[in-house]
């Protein structure tokens, strides 16, 4: 069991460790070369440049102005200016969300850490029991200020029961703030955005197949009969793995013909040239830019007749289509209704947005969906089983006084004062994190097989398989198996009575574990997230070897997104662990209240400066958060009541068994209370913004808005489509706001739309229900990023209110 010393040694790598990232973030920010890595959102955005350089080349690469190293650490402040909204604007309601979970953590632990050092300490401390069982059991100074310390049928049981109490009603208070502050942001977010597809849209499926029908015309017929006041039209959804081989086959060629015509432009003497074999190392030698023209033009034939085999076989129509809806009351009643007596057909639900769709889980059925959720579930509990092994073999190393009394040959090595503390101290933790490095990949990818249709849905349905991982493997399994393998001197040779109490007095001593895991996950770890090492090295080495045109270095500048599958999990983690521990060893708060902060620090600068969201779900994660921070209570209570039961504590134990009752009430609560805000979407709410649409006219050419807006992503890369492919008219309607012919999106393929035939021809745009764009600040406010250099000043705008707050480096 690791002692002071040994937490004292694992503080001090992980804080080396952490500064030294740190400090190289802090140094590799400032260099020009590294730019796009560091601040890859604001070139997203188009409010960020490639520094400017003067004649000086090695200045292309390396910062040569020494002042701006003088304020390296400038970052941080930096990161805490831009305000709640401004986020929101900028990186959207899941980013500010997200951020408001580290928030909450430090507003509930910041009070708890406080009182539970100044109360529980001195009163764990003043008993001394362990000092009596140090015989039978492995203990250490930090177990002495744990409850293991009170002696059995104490009164100051008391004490602890009554800070449980304050402690989770004070955590019930400040969540019950925060869903409701968290709720009325989702509603205002929603209320205040302007018009978008997945607002009119509703995504049906299991389509059933009718001999003498397509599944274009059920669909149509159906809605039509159904809804026929507020039915406008429908795009289908169609299988077009082949095409979309052939449009990636398509990119890549044209990737090859762009560099060698920039090649060409450079040095108009010589044309670039290559041999047709394989990988060009063999074969005819052609010229270049005609042999990838030759090769595109072919690839445009084949694209032309796989498309239009598409089009013309019925079965590459998936029974599947997103229906569209001439109003948002129209489309609320329709997704959360059921349309048929058969409740296994017609399953409707809110449409994704656009970018949010996962195209490949649309096709599958009712029964199939169920089945894979079985053998999803049993796949699940195997691999949580199975990986109790490496936990097992982590508490070893975690425990190496219980592993020296079953296994005495290894004492020589052991005792090395230095191998011993760097494996107690330090190795548990680090081999932990190893051991799940791997479990996040594996995990989407079951619950992809499950069907789920979103990519929001599979990263919240991943994450939660991850938590019940955490909390099975990492938190129960490492009491359980840590605790048995600890104590198994004192299992073997006590009577089976005695048994309980070594387990009840041996559960608060694995705080000891995870303040290490803390230490390593939760610091260095977290400062490794902000140097972004991994994508450092993956630009350069794609900049050097794979990057031929401007196109490649848009792709190799990969910025990423908050990794919710992996990061909520570990939060709730955290606050488990708190929760659980606050009472039990309250000296795990300190550490717990440092990743907090620390994390909240480093997670505002990525997602202001790095990270750009996938998707936009509105915060649909923040109910999961809220009930696994009130299953954390409820454990924290069971857990105590097991504890003092080994501690002949039945006077004072009855006093705890209302007290989980208490908490699910509360949680039954806030769920009736408001859930529905992240689960409906209200008819009167959708019913306000239509009117307010008809009011200022902005719902006109909704069918052309809608027209296209769920139109397979590989449709849109085809651009020769003739027309009158498309059941809609191009010609726009007079007094039409709809943009120029320049600005619109490709056509639909045949039968993917609809239309009632009395409507009106609209005009098929692509608008910004595809992708989001969130501006910082108004027009005329400046956001001054300066980048100081010999005697050259390169700068840029950012519009934004934080003018007098800009970036120096």
């Amino acid at each position: 069991m690791a002692t002071l010393s040994d937490i004292g040694v694992s503080a001090f790598i992980n804080i080396l460790g952490a500064f030294a990232f740190l400090l190289a973030f802090a140094l590799l920010r400032i260099q020009p070369i590294n730019d796009r890595v560091y601040f890859p959102k604001w070139y997203i955005t188009g409010k960020r440049s490639a520094p400017r350089h003067g004649g000086n080349f090695v200045g292309k690469f390396v910062n040569l102005n020494f002042k701006t190293y003088l304020t390296f650490l400038n970052w941080m402040p930096q990161a805490m200016k831009m305000s709640e909204s401004k986020i929101i604007e900028h990186a959207g309601l899941d980013s500010a969300v997200f951020l408001r979970i580290y928030t909450l953590g430090l507003k509930i632990f910041g009070p708890t850490a406080l009182v539970a050092l100044l109360v529980l300490i001195p009163v764990n401390v003043s008993d001394g029991t362990l000092f009596f069982l140090r015989k039978d059991l492995v203990v250490s100074d930090i177990d002495k200020l744990s409850i293991s310390n009170i002696k059995p049928k104490s009164w100051k049981f008391f004490v602890h029961i009554a800070m449980e109490y304050l402690f989770t009603f004070w955590t019930c208070f400040m969540l019950y703030k925060e869903y409701g502050r968290v709720a009325a942001m989702r509603l205002k977010f929603l209320a205040s955005q302007d018009r978008h597809a997945e607002q009119f849209t509703v995504l049906v499926r299991n389509v059933p197949h009718e001999s003498k029908r397509s599944i274009t015309d059920s669909v149509e017929n159906f809605f039509k009969k159904n809804h026929p006041d507020h039915y406008l039209c429908h795009q289908a959804v169609y299988n077009a793995n082949k095409f979309a081989k052939l449009v990636r086959k398509k990119a890549r060629l044209q990737n090859w013909l762009d560099y060698n015509q920039l090649k060409f432009e450079r040095n108009p003497e010589k044309r670039p040239t290559k041999k047709k074999g394989f990988l060009g190392l063999w074969g005819e030698r052609v010229d270049s830019i005609d042999y990838y023209k030759q090769q595109l033009k072919e690839l445009d034939r084949r694209l032309t007749m796989e498309r239009e085999g598409i089009l013309k076989n019925s079965k590459s129509i998936m029974p599947a289509a997103f229906v569209s809806f001439n109003s948002r009351c129209g489309a609320a009643v329709c997704a959360q209704t059921q349309q048929s007596k058969n409740p296994t057909l017609w399953l409707t639900n809110w449409a994704p947005e656009p970018r949010d769709v996962y195209w490949n889980n649309l096709s599958i059925s009712f029964f199939s969906l169920s089945l894979r959720k079985l053998l999803i579930s049993v796949a699940v509990f195997a691999l949580v089983f199975f990986y109790m092994i490496p936990i097992t073999f982590v508490q070893s190393l975690a425990n190496l006084e219980g592993l020296e009394k079953v296994a005495p040959f290894l004492r020589p090595l052991i005792e090395w004062k230095i191998i011993k503390s760097f494996l107690q101290g330090f190795l548990p933790g680090l081999a932990l994190k190893v051991f799940l490095l791997v479990l996040p990949a594996i995990l989407m990818f079951m619950s992809k097989i499950e069907g789920h249709v979103a990519l929001s849905v599979l990263e919240r349905r991943t994450a939660a398989k991850y938590y019940y991982f955490m909390l099975v493997n990492v938190f129960l399994g490492s009491i359980v198996a840590g605790t048995a393998f600890q104590q198994l001197h004192a299992f073997l040779h006590q009577s089976a009575t005695q048994i309980p109490r070594n387990i009840g007095v041996s559960i608060p001593m694995k705080a000891t574990f995870f303040i290490t895991y803390i230490m390593v996950d939760g610091w260095a770890g977290i400062a490794g997230e902000i140097l972004r090492f991994k994508p450092l090295v993956i630009f350069h080495l794609k900049n050097m070897f794979l990057v031929k045109t401007e196109r490649d270095v848009e792709k190799a500048m990969d910025p990423g997104s908050v990794d919710f599958p992996e990061t909520l999990p570990t939060l709730q983690l955290y606050f488990l662990l708190g929760i659980v521990y606050a009472v039990v060893t309250p000296i795990l708060l300190p550490f717990i209240l440092v990743f907090f902060a620390f994390a909240h620090l480093v997670y505002r600068h990525q997602v202001i400066n790095v990270y750009n969201q996938r998707y936009e779900s509105a915060a649909a994660f923040w109910p999961h958060v809220h009930a696994r921070i009130i299953a954390s209570l409820v454990i924290s209570q069971l857990l105590l009541m097991g504890l003092l039961s080994t501690k002949k504590a039945a006077k004072s134990t009855p006093f705890l068994v209302v007290l989980p009752l208490l908490t699910l009430a509360f949680h039954k609560y806030c769920k009736s209370r408001f859930e529905p805000a992240f689960r409906k979407y209200p008819v009167e709410e959708a019913m306000e913004k239509d009117l307010q649409d008809r009011s200022s006219e902005s719902d006109a050419n909704l069918k052309a808005y809608l027209a296209d807006a769920y139109l397979h992503p590989i449709f849109r890369s085809f651009e020769e489509v003739e027309l009158d492919e498309v059941k809609v008219d191009k010609k726009p309607p007079p007094n039409s706001s709809s943009p120029p012919l320049s600005e619109l999106s490709s056509p639909s393929p045949t039968h993917h739309t609809k239309h009632h035939e009395e409507d009106e021809p609209s005009q098929v745009s692509q608008t910004s229900h595809n992708v989001q764009h969130y501006e910082v600040g108004q027009p005329g406010d400046l956001f001054h990023y300066e980048y100081e250099q010999t005697s050259h000043i390169y700068h840029y705008d950012v519009e934004s209110q934080y003018h007098h707050n800009g970036y120096h480096y």
